[in-house]
């Protein structure tokens, strides 16, 4: 409470003179009439040039004191309902700055206090420190004392006009963007204000978190002076310079036209570039006469390039570009620069599982097929023998400039096993080597690296009727083999094992002839004949018109019977023998005649007695 009798306390009180005086009189009305009343000069007038004259009652200092207390409490009101008005601009300086305010003295009985988050920069650090001088707006006095401040509603109180004047007139004006909120950003254009994430760019934005910090020009789009609510636009002022700079493109814009312009995006399957108000397409597949596996391998966001309009849809608008075709196509003359049977060297762009693909220069690529990288038929995958990024010669196979295909090998710069074949391995020579592989017509055996020789399932055996390989050989078991036949240029080389043994067929025919007398043993049966064994391997036939005895009685043959059979016919070629039941009884009868003949001696015999004599043999 104000002492009047203190007069350093009344300099240090900011009274309101108009206020002070109609209260003092009014305290001065309560005291009696009849006490003399004396002028204080410690009492400000009114009226400088009038004193002002205060009754007091210095036998009753309690009513003074109460009267100097409603005077105090109705000053302090007073000032309290000029300094709450949110449109007054107080002048005020930091004392300090805590986690969660600023303390700003602003000359008042209590200190003011502003939310630390009115003060932050968009890196989050405050802008202000101890000691500065500030602007701020008293919002109200606090229950425990204090003042509750607004830093925010000083500068826009300060700065509204020129705000109001740039939405009005539709100026662009500068901001930085602060942070990120719930639907856009907050952008500093002097006071906060709220960028719509949709306003930000022509396209849409995934990443608003980029723009923070960042100075951006904008346009006030929505004011509310009351809430002081201010939305702004930067779309807007895009879509204008876009339209702009679109005129003037469509002037120069026709096919066959080279423009430059700047990368503004990147997909999977080209790059958009902005010609000048107008986006036009740059296709993955004409950027380069080479391979390319995404447009970043060739430009980046932001790059300036020349391009050449291939196409152009007034109606629609869409322009297609292309950047390889301001180059010469490498293809044209492919067959010159790379003649059959050049060596080359080239880089390994992929691999394959049916070869490698080998980059030449830019924009020509050649095939190594997996049959060319190596003379061995045991590499599984290409990838064993290059892989992406290793640099490596060949030699030119073939070229097709039409079909962009040229044909390579690696294998032609090494030794060709093959060449020099039938001088180490001539025909009869004995081999070993390891079963490789078994099929359904024979076994691949690998008699060494990259050479394998083929042993056809007709030549396993002499003797046995072999059906499948397996029944002989296995995978990986080393056996032994004799050279049939070697062809050099078709890479074949055909081995036999039967081949080690000597033919039974031709020891066969080599000790029989036709009218010898066989002994064999039924193999199978069938309706024309029976299969017989008649040596070890060697099968002959017996047919059912001389399965019979000599009376010409047919005899049925069973598997597993065994019987003297006559060789009626021999075919060494064939490997083919005719055998007969009937011809080894004739023969027979013909012995018992000769027999019976021999000791009678006489010429006078009759077919009687011959009969009888049989007879007596049986």
């Amino acid at each position: 409470m104000a002492d009047v009798l203190n007069p350093e306390q009344v300099e240090n009180t900011p009274l309101n003179t108009e206020t002070e005086t109609p209260t003092l009189e009014a305290a001065a009305d309560q005291t009696d009439p009849s006490i003399e009343t004396i002028p204080n000069p410690e009492i400000p007038s009114a009226n400088p040039a009038e004193p002002v004259a205060e009754e007091v009652d210095f036998g009753n200092m309690e009513d003074f004191a109460a009267a100097l207390e409603s005077f105090d409490r109705e000053q302090a009101a007073e000032a309290a309902a000029q300094a709450f008005d949110d449109t007054a601009i107080v002048q005020g300086t930091v004392i300090k700055l805590t986690d969660k305010h600023v303390v700003i003295d602003v000359g008042m009985k209590s200190e003011g206090l502003i939310p630390i988050e009115q003060v932050l920069d968009h890196t989050g650090q405050p802008k202000l420190k101890a000691g500065d001088p500030v602007e701020v707006v008293i919002e109200r006095e606090d229950p425990e004392g204090g003042y509750q401040l607004s830093y925010e509603k000083a500068l826009r109180h300060r700065v509204w006009d020129t705000i109001e004047k740039a939405a009005n007139d539709k100026t662009p004006i500068t901001g930085v963007v602060l942070s990120r909120v719930k639907g856009g950003l907050t952008v500093d254009i002097g006071i906060k204000a709220f960028l719509p994430g949709s306003q930000l760019e022509i396209r849409p934005v995934r990443n608003l978190d980029a723009y923070i910090g960042q100075p951006i020009e904008v346009r006030i789009i929505k004011l509310n002076k009351k809430r002081g609510n201010i939305v702004i636009s930067r779309k807007e002022i895009l879509e204008e310079e876009q339209n702009a700079k679109r005129s003037v493109t469509l002037l120069h814009l026709e096919e066959g036209s080279v423009l430059t312009g700047t990368v503004k995006n990147l997909t999977d399957y080209g790059a958009f570039v902005d010609l000048g108000g107008i986006d036009g397409l740059l296709h993955i597949t004409d950027m380069s006469w080479g391979r390319l596996t995404h447009p970043r391998d060739l430009v980046n966001v932001g790059d300036e390039i020349q391009v050449k309009v291939l196409k152009f849809d007034k109606d629609k608008q869409r322009v297609s570009l292309g950047f390889k075709q301001l180059t010469p196509d490498p293809w044209l003359d492919a067959v010159e620069r790379y003649p059959v049977g050049a060596r080359v060297h080239g880089r390994v762009l992929s691999v394959t599982d049916y070869g490698a693909f080998v980059e030449l220069e830019q924009g020509i690529e050649g095939l190594v097929h997996v049959s060319e990288m190596t003379w061995s038929k045991r590499m599984k995958h290409p990838s064993k023998i290059v892989k992406p990024g290793d640099e490596v010669d060949t030699i030119v196979l073939a070229v097709n400039p039409a079909d962009r295909r040229i044909s390579l090998g690696m294998k032609q710069l090494l030794e060709n096993p093959w060449e020099h074949l039938i001088a180490r391995y001539p025909v009869g020579t004995n081999v070993e080597g390891r079963v490789r592989n078994l099929t359904d017509f024979g076994a691949f055996i690998e008699i060494e690296d990259g050479i394998d020789g083929l042993v056809h399932v007709s030549n396993l055996s002499w003797t046995k009727r072999v059906k499948h390989p397996s029944e002989v050989l296995k995978k990986g078991e080393k056996v032994k083999a004799v050279v049939l036949g070697v062809e050099p240029e078709n890479r074949r080389l055909s081995l036999g094992i039967k081949q080690l043994q000597p033919d039974v067929w031709d020891t066969f025919f080599s000790q029989h002839r036709v009218g010898d007398v066989v002994h064999g043993k039924v193999l199978r049966t069938a309706q024309f004949g029976a299969f017989v064994e008649i040596a070890e391997g060697v099968e002959g036939l017996c047919h059912v018109s001389e399965a019979a005895d000599s009376h010409g009685t047919p005899i049925k043959l069973e598997q597993g019977q065994e019987h003297d059979f006559k060789i009626i016919k021999m075919n060494q070629d064939e490997k083919k023998v005719g055998l007969s039941l009937r011809a080894v009884g004739e023969e027979a009868s013909r012995a018992d005649v000769e027999a019976y003949k021999a000791p009678v001696s006489s010429s006078t015999t009759t077919l009687g007695e011959m009969i009888n004599w049989k007879r007596e043999q049986e």
